[in-house]
């Protein structure tokens, strides 16, 4: 994992984590023992879900950098949809408090979305090589000032 991914990773956890906690705790103040276990197993879909999302875009994008944009719509369309799917089978269960599994996966999620949106427009990783230019090393293309 490049430095870059590793920073933006951490910054997701650092994000969702203090949310994730208080969604914890607030749905054992609220729903009792089906609320805490609702808001960790709500934190844990989050943490596989997303890890696994930012994994798999990170390895889709190291060799083809040019299908980021592609790549990270595609990423986030199927994290959402995968949510979704455990809002919905998790809907009517009776093994812990579904409204306290909902309100933490939803609050968890938007955090680490909002972590991951905001360290990776911090981290200003280079789409284009500036390193690539021309065969006497500048860039081509029109040149300034001449």
């Amino acid at each position: 994992m490049l430095s870059n991914d590793a920073r933006i990773l951490r910054g997701c956890a650092l994000v969702a984590a203090p949310v994730g906690i208080l969604a914890v705790v607030l749905s054992t103040v609220f729903a009792g023992s089906k609320g805490l276990i609702g808001a960790l197993v709500a934190l844990a879909v989050v943490v596989v879900v997303f890890g696994l999302g930012f994994w798999a875009l990170m390895r889709l994008t190291r060799d083809r950098p040019q299908l980021v944009l592609m790549a990270g719509l595609l990423v986030y369309a199927v994290q959402m949809l995968m949510a979704g799917v455990f809002i919905v089978v998790f809907k009517n269960t009776t093994l812990f408090n579904g409204k306290a599994f909902g309100f933490s996966l939803l609050a968890t999620l938007l955090a680490w979305v909002g972590g991951q949106v905001y360290f990776t427009l911090k981290s200003k990783t280079l789409y284009v090589d500036p390193s690539l230019g021309g065969s006497d090393g500048k860039a081509d293309g029109p040149s300034k000032g001449k």
